[in-house]
């Protein structure tokens, strides 16, 4: 009993000590910094300043975002007997497919290279001149003077409608910078509420038109490429048998005109023979319409299930002018430039001295 009360006693003081060293340490610590005092509250008022000097020199920026939501259109109406169709080899199609704008692809696809460069090279009207978006960028961000003073100077332009496969090595090369650029400091595409589908595509940039352009050319060009990608099947199918059917129709009609001349010249009733050729004309008329009504029924199918295929796109919120202007104020700058700056100040003065009692 009495080691135990020896060893209760000791574990005490030791952790009376360890508390003590503890406060001591600190207070230490904070006499130290004390004495640095004038280093600290110096470095904070050259990061007010410098914060200052950011607020007044930053561009500001304008902020265009669309809100849309995409209606699933995947999951097929006869969805119940697909699983009996596709035992009699007949694909009612649909099920199960994974889509390229389901869950969170959508918002990856908005952000992939093909996308932003379609978005850059579409034509809008700047001024009443028809240009590429790419080409404004180019030209707010002045960077045509960057490029005449390299040591290589060049210059490149991006005519409207040319042809993305006759770029030069050098419109390739501006083209996956600016893209690059656009989808790590421009661009955020994101859901408004984790539990919703709403969809938002922000762009940010210091032109009002470029920010709403942007934002309405990278939804554009997603959904036009996911139209055209998901639907190319079945609207070759849709062609097809739109070009059987205008064929069948002029084979039906130049028949029906045959089948009424032969009639007109069988007035002789006691001619018989003569109404051979009259029935026959009938029979491949009668042909003609029960084909011409097999391919009108499939083409109608057809139809269907490329417009079921088809993303519908609600647009609820669209970038309107004049965008709504962003820009750090001078007292947000001061206040973000006085607590960096006197921050990392102590954390450089408090690193050196542990560094410096580690080596002691």
């Amino acid at each position: 009993m009495e080691q135990l009360g020896k060893s209760s006693d000791t574990a005490t003081g030791n952790e009376e000590i360890s508390i003590r060293e503890l406060i001591l340490k600190v207070q230490d610590w904070l006499k130290y910094l004390w004495r640095k005092k004038f280093w600290i509250i110096g470095i904070t008022l050259i990061g007010a300043a410098g914060g200052l000097f950011i607020a007044l020199k930053a561009k500001p920026t304008y902020a265009a975002e669309l809100t849309f939501v995409l209606e699933d259109n995947s999951s097929s109406p006869l969805g119940s007997y697909s699983g009996l169709a596709s035992q009699l080899g007949i694909d009612l199609g649909g099920s199960g497919e994974s889509s390229l704008f389901a869950g969170d692809n959508i918002m990856k696809f908005l952000k992939t290279r093909l996308i932003i460069e379609k978005a850059l090279l579409s034509p809008v009207k700047y001024d009443g001149k028809e240009m590429t978006l790419v080409e404004s960028y180019i030209a707010y961000n002045d960077l045509r003077t960057q490029w005449s003073k390299l040591s290589q100077p060049f210059n490149v332009t991006y005519p409207v409608h040319q042809d993305r496969k006759t770029f030069s090595l050098n419109q390739d090369s501006v083209l996956n910078f600016i893209q690059n650029k656009i989808v790590k400091s421009n661009l955020t595409v994101d859901k408004v509420d984790k539990k919703l589908s709403f969809i938002s595509v922000k762009v940010e940039s210091p032109v009002q038109l470029f920010s709403k352009y942007l934002a309405e050319a990278v939804v554009r060009e997603a959904l036009d490429f996911y139209s055209n990608t998901k639907i190319k099947r079945t609207k070759a199918n849709v062609d097809r048998l739109q070009l059987q059917a205008d064929s069948m129709k002029s084979l039906l009609d130049r028949k029906t005109y045959s089948t009424a001349a032969i009639q007109d010249l069988n007035v002789n009733p006691a001619r018989q023979v003569a109404n051979v050729g009259t029935e026959l004309a009938m029979r491949d008329k009668m042909v003609l319409q029960t084909m011409y009504g097999e391919i009108v029924k499939n083409l109608e199918l057809s139809k269907i299930a490329m417009a079921r295929e088809m993303p519908v796109m609600q647009i609820i919120d669209t970038p309107i002018l004049p965008l709504e202007k962003q820009q750090l104020g001078k007292l947000k700058g001061i206040i973000i430039g006085a607590f960096l700056g006197g921050f990392l100040t102590t954390l450089a003065l408090l690193v050196a001295r542990i560094y410096k009692e580690i080596m002691n």
